[in-house]
């Protein structure tokens, strides 16, 4: 895929904080821990202060210059100009990863972080680099749960898009599509999916939020199995869309 020369900060940050995890220790997991939240507010300021040309955005440099103040402005910003490069990814769960790195770095010397913490923020921000520059991240080969992680959440985002595409296509109001957009027990109220797929997604959900936030026995619970099952999902959900009207405009 195209590789753009504004990626090239941000990905040597991430990179920098990647490489750190490969030999842990306490140090190394608040150091990668700085990096990669280092790496996840400049692809942010990055994406949104290109040229128009770029990106399509229309964004004036006062406001640039207003949402660059903070991490949490920054947060609003890509939600509110660009929500279509955030799908799959839970802005509220960056930003807590980003207090947890707040109290790292303010609170001094003592305090470490759980490797499982580092590892997800570390895959949420290389879906947040995919999403927003068009290509992956180049990294060395994963093992373990740090595979397991990455593959889960990445073939969660392809979930994610696939429900979307899927309400696109129910009449409903946009703020009714994000509400309901990860709630599989619509799905079937609805009978757009059957009992059983709503249940599994359901599952698959609830592990999905435990990796997430951090939960050692949802992260030691995952495996390959797990991988497979979302991308079964997807497959099943794609024919529904296939089965499905051509898309509604907003009512």
């Amino acid at each position: 895929m195209a590789k753009f020369p504004w990626s090239s900060g941000p990905g040597e940050i991430l990179q920098h904080g990647l490489a750190l995890l490969r030999k842990d220790s306490d140090a190394n997991r608040r150091l990668a821990m700085l990096s990669i939240d280092n790496s996840v507010e400049l692809m942010i300021k990055t994406y949104l202060g290109l040229p128009k040309r770029v990106t399509g955005l229309n964004i004036g440099r006062a406001r640039c210059a207003e949402f660059s103040e903070s991490f949490p402005k920054l947060l609003d910003a890509i939600e509110e100009f660009a929500s279509d490069k955030v799908t799959g990814i839970d802005l509220g769960e960056i930003e807590w990863y980003h207090r947890l790195r707040n109290q790292l770095y303010h609170q001094g010397n003592g305090l470490t972080v759980e490797l499982e913490k580092v590892v997800v923020y570390a895959e949420l921000a290389k879906l947040l680099f995919k999403n927003l520059f068009g290509n992956e991240l180049e990294v060395d080969d994963q093992e373990g749960h740090e595979r397991l992680v990455g593959g889960f959440l990445s073939a969660w985002v392809r979930l994610e898009q696939t429900v979307q595409a899927i309400w696109s296509r129910v009449s409903l109001k946009q703020w009714e599509r994000k509400t309901m957009l990860m709630r599989p027990a619509e799905l079937v109220a609805r009978k757009i999916i059957d009992d059983k797929l709503g249940l599994e997604m359901d599952r698959l959900k609830k592990l999905r939020n435990g990796v997430v936030h951090g939960d050692t026995a949802s992260t030691t619970a995952l495996t390959d199995d797990d991988i497979e099952s979302v991308k079964k999902a997807i497959t099943r959900l794609e024919k529904v869309i296939k089965s499905m009207p051509a898309t509604t405009e907003d009512s």
